[in-house]
């Protein structure tokens, strides 16, 4: 899809539509790119990885969740993630420990240092605020407006 779409026959033989720069799929992509790079001082500070701060985010919501239950919250496989979490695990920041009802169940229990690591990271989200150059306003519709077209995107598959 691109965001200058021919909606009249008298478009339909341009070929503007198909510029990268028309492409809501680039501009997506391109702003996560810089999304990344503006995270990655603040959190090589905390010696995270993006990844690795995204399920510490999971976690610092909901101590103790499965490894099923985080894979679905940050829209992952568990497969991919089970990496991640073995080096969060080796950092010291939480613990994988299988349930004694379903051994095929691992829970993630945030450790000491793991909760500790909370009161470090809490100022990043201001730092991206600042760093975005809008208001909190015009950035929560933009979320907004990413989450409506996730959804869309979802349930068109």
């Amino acid at each position: 899809m691109t965001v200058n779409d021919p909606t009249t026959p008298a478009d339909a033989g341009s070929c503007d539509h198909m510029l990268l720069q028309n492409q809501l799929c680039f501009s997506l992509h391109s702003t996560s790119l810089m999304m990344t790079k503006v995270y990655k001082p603040l959190l090589q500070a905390l010696n995270l990885t993006y990844p690795q701060y995204l399920a510490m985010l999971v976690l610092w919501e909901s101590d103790g969740l499965t490894v099923g239950e985080v894979s679905s919250r940050l829209l992952t496989d568990p497969g991919s993630l089970t990496p991640l979490l073995k080096r969060l695990e080796a950092e010291g920041l939480l613990k994988r420990v299988r349930s004694p009802q379903d051994q095929r169940m691992v829970h993630l229990l945030l450790t000491d240092q793991g909760k500790a690591l909370y009161e470090k990271a809490k100022d990043i989200p201001q730092c991206i605020l600042a760093a975005s150059g809008l208001s909190l306003e015009q950035l929560k519709a933009i979320q907004e407006s990413l989450l409506l077209l996730r959804k869309n995107l979802h349930t068109g598959l």
